[in-house]
């Protein structure tokens, strides 16, 4: 019983000190944040803090690395869906992508944390370490990739930045707006624009 009870309050106050980080982000900005800030926030004490973490650097390097796990965690499960879903010949009328769906409702519910990371006073080293993960998780070189290097019409490097930075792009416009839309309007939204491009999205293409 003991160490189930140490357990749930370890996670608390890692839980606390997140959202300390969180709102010390949109405060004043990561680059201001101090341990000392972090933990009169949290409201532990210093040795507290230092039991989980080095530093501020190690509690963000943490925290994004969980979300990228759990990311490439979600992709996996959903990668088949992806594959099949472009397989349909009249693109227009598929439905939104299973993967992206679930992506909209991962980013929903971590969304405290992810709007204050890839906000202005964020992360700027974070957004292009999901740029990279993007492209090899789901176009990289590998053997099971449903885009192939032999199929590219543009060179790689271009098409992973437009990519990376229209969805990033997207996801912030969601984030800093109070993720006004639903999740499932958001895949809707996201597969047109992917799926068909922006002249389609903009009703200048049929």
């Amino acid at each position: 019983m003991g160490t189930k009870n140490t357990d749930l309050r370890v996670i608390r106050t890692k839980e606390s000190i997140r959202q300390a980080l969180v709102e010390l982000i949109e405060e004043k900005g990561f680059e201001s944040i101090t341990v000392k800030d972090l933990t009169m926030k949290a409201r532990i004490n210093r040795g507290t803090f230092y039991a989980h973490y080095q530093d501020k650097f190690d509690l963000m390097n943490k925290c994004e690395k969980e979300i990228m796990l759990d990311l490439s965690s979600m992709t996996k499960q959903n990668y088949s869906s992806v594959i099949t879903a472009l397989e349909v010949e009249d693109a227009q009328s598929s439905p939104p992508f299973t993967l992206t769906v679930s992506l909209f409702e991962y980013l929903n519910t971590n969304s405290g944390f992810l709007k204050a990371v890839l906000g202005p006073k964020g992360d700027l080293s974070f957004q292009l370490r999901l740029k990279e993960f993007m492209w090899d998780t789901l176009y990289g070189n590998n053997s099971n990739a449903f885009i192939k290097e032999e199929n590219l019409r543009v060179p790689s490097c271009y098409l992973a930045a437009y990519m990376g930075t229209a969805i990033i792009g997207v996801i912030q416009e969601w984030l800093g707006n109070g993720s006004k839309e639903s999740p499932q309007e958001m895949a809707r939204i996201l597969t047109t624009m992917m799926v068909n491009g922006p002249y389609f999205a903009a009703g200048l293409k049929k």
